[in-house]
Order: C-alpha cells, then structure tokens, then sequence
C-alpha cells in the first residue's frame, strides 16, 4: 500500500484523497476495499446464516426479561435503521423494548412523524427525552467556535449515548438494541475528516473545548465517558449493546419499501438528514468549509456490500448534496436557533481552520478500536 498524494479516487469505491490517510494498492483500490473481504465477509456473509446465533440471542433477551415490562432498550430517531430496528425486533422477533427519542430541539417534521406512525402502529409507548434547550445552544455554539468540523455532532450525539445507557442502569434492562449495521454502514468516516478531535465519549476532549468555548456551567446536560460505556456498563451493569441486524440480510431499498409500506415512513434523503443541524453540518457546513463529502463513506459502504455501482455513486456525488435555495434557508434556522446572527455564523465557517490542539485521548480510543476489531468484537472498517 502506498499513500496518494495527488488526487485520487479510489477504482472500486469512492473514497478518495480527501482522506487524507488513505492508502492504495497498485491497483488503486483502497485499503478499506482490500480489507473487507478479508475481515468482515468471512463472518457476515451478507447477514446469512446467523439464524442459530440470532435465536440464541433472542432466546436469552427474553429470559433476562421475564416478568419485566420491558426487555430491551431502543433509541428511536426517526431515521432509516432505528425505525426498521424497532419493526424488526417488535414484528419479526416479539421483543419488547423501552422506546425512547432524544428531542434536542432539532427535529425536522418528517422525523418527529415517522416516529409517531411507528410507535402507533407497533402499539409500543414512547417516551420523549428533552435536553435542556439553553445549555444543548451553549455546547453546540462551543463545538462550533472550536472551527473544527468532527466535534459540530457531539453535543446531540453525546446526549443520546448517555441518556440511552440511564434508562437501561435505571430500569435495569440487559440489552440495548443498537440499529448500527455493517451493510450501509461498514466503511466509517476516515479519522482525517475528525482531525483535532477527540470522540465523542472523550471527556477530556469535551471539557477542554468546553472550558476554552462555553459562555456558561453545563448543569443539566446529562454527561457520559468512555469508562461508563465501555467498562462499567457491559462489566459491572452486565449490559450488552446489541446490532441485531448484522444477523439478517439488510438491503436499504428493500428496507426502505417496507418502512414506507407497513408505516408511512417518509424518506428525508441522505443518511442522518432527519436532523436539521446534522443535515446543515453535513450538506453544507463540512463540504464547504473542510472539502469533503461525508457521502464517499455512506456510497462506499452501499458499494463495498453490493447494493449500489461505483458508477450509480459518482452520479450522485456530481450533484451537491443540498440545493443553494435549502442552504439558505436552513443557514438562517440554524442561526436563528443559535441566537447568532447569520453574519456570526458565516465568520465562524470562514475562519481560518485551527491548529491548536485540544486535550484528548483519542490515542486510547484508537487503541481499544484495534483491540474490538481484532477480537471481532467492532465489525465496521476504521481508517
């Protein structure tokens, strides 16, 4: 493998050189596409033949919950995999979980819809999360002060990680069904695209950008780290976070008929556009400011899992991914909801992007991913 400096796009995928960290074969295949029939396929196979392993797992989800009102836990965003995670563990699986959603004070109609119509149809309770909405505008206006573009998603990210493992410490639920999949989601954005930051359970990473940015105290914003997730959780709690659809064959037009079909479901587009900041940040905020397309990674993964042609991809990159008529419009809502003026907002996105470096630990958390994947126990391509 050798690192690329001149422009260049990979000949299997469309991963390209704004990653800066790719590397390619003589080919000029990348080494995500070399990696994925060598450590992933081999146990995925598509999501077949996993029937024992997923009954097996099924079986012990309702043992631990017997006699409970509920027997596992699921985060319900509104978007594409969590709605089918809901459908598929409710109808196909006869599970019964705790359903929540985060209401961060940026949901698009369409998601705050397709949430309903589920929850209706399905017959399950859902129960709303409010983040305080003045101290979620601090965070957010921190993230956005710092000038860097892999912390903008950590305020509303954060939050939903740490509320999602309360409810499952407070009701004393074993599994947590997690809608994260390898078939549109094997290839993970390249580290490069989140250069200067730490994760987003890196608290010393979060309190330095806090302490250098934040107007005010976070009181109620309800925290996390790596230690609770990641040790305390699985260890001391005995919780077990679960991606039951890496058990079944997962083909996102199938899926997405089925979802409009059976519940109304309202497709919003690109991936994570059911989000108004998340759309902003990643239609317009991070190709614009930073040069890269977060939709290479999401295309690549259809590619790399068979459900799209590298020609089919390069099509869509052609087009940018929000029209300038949307960008305006929502460049005047996110301002609005920061209480900046749009003026504020643009110098924050022309600025000139930092070199300082914030405290973090993404060193350890590159560590720990190594160790998952080679233990088979994170299954996603991280480069």
């Amino acid at each position: 493998m050798i690192k690329q400096k001149n422009y260049q796009v990979c000949n299997h995928c469309v991963m390209d050189t704004t990653d800066e960290y790719i590397l390619f074969d003589e080919n000029g295949v990348c080494e995500r596409c070399n990696e994925f029939p060598k450590g992933i396929l081999p146990w995925w196979n598509y999501g077949k033949g996993h029937e024992k392993e997923l009954a097996k797992i099924v079986s012990d989800i309702k043992k631990k919950g017997k006699g409970k009102e509920y027997d596992c836990i699921l985060g319900l965003s509104g978007g594409f995999d969590s709605s089918y995670m809901l459908h598929f563990a409710v109808r196909e699986l006869g599970l019964r979980p705790f359903v929540f959603h985060i209401d961060a004070g940026w949901n698009l109609p369409i998601a705050e819809d397709n949430i309903h119509n589920i929850c209706n149809k399905l017959g399950v309770k859902l129960h709303i999360e409010k983040i305080d909405e003045e101290e979620m505008r601090h965070f957010q206006l921190a993230a956005f002060r710092t000038g860097l573009g892999g912390v903008l998603d950590v305020p509303q990210d954060h939050a939903f990680v740490s509320v999602l493992d309360k409810y499952a410490r407070k009701l004393k639920i074993k599994y947590i069904l997690n809608g994260g999949n390898i078939s549109t989601e094997v290839v993970v954005n390249p580290r490069s695209w989140s250069k200067g930051c730490g994760a987003g359970t890196d608290m010393r990473f979060i309190n330095d950008v806090l302490k250098h940015h934040c107007d005010i105290k976070l009181k109620k914003y309800p925290f996390t780290n790596v230690v609770m997730r990641k040790i305390i959780m699985p260890y001391f709690y005995g919780i077990k976070n679960l991606k039951l659809l890496n058990y079944v064959p997962y083909i996102k037009k199938e899926v997405e008929a089925l979802l409009v079909k059976e519940y109304d479901f309202i497709p919003y587009g690109q991936k994570h556009f059911e989000d108004i900041l998340t759309k902003f940040i990643e239609g317009y905020w991070l190709p614009t400011r930073f040069g890269f397309d977060i939709r290479r990674a999401q295309l690549s993964s259809l590619i790399t899992t068979g459900q799209m042609t590298r020609e089919e991809a390069l099509r869509i990159l052609e087009k940018p991914p929000l029209a300038e008529e949307e960008v305006k419009k929502l460049f005047s809502i996110v301002a609005q909801k920061l209480k900046i003026t749009e003026e504020e907002l643009m110098y924050l996105h022309d600025m000139p992007i930092p070199t300082y470096q914030y405290k973090n630990s993404r060193w350890m958390y590159n560590i720990g991913g190594k160790i998952m994947y080679r233990l088979g126990l994170d299954r996603l391509i991280r480069r």
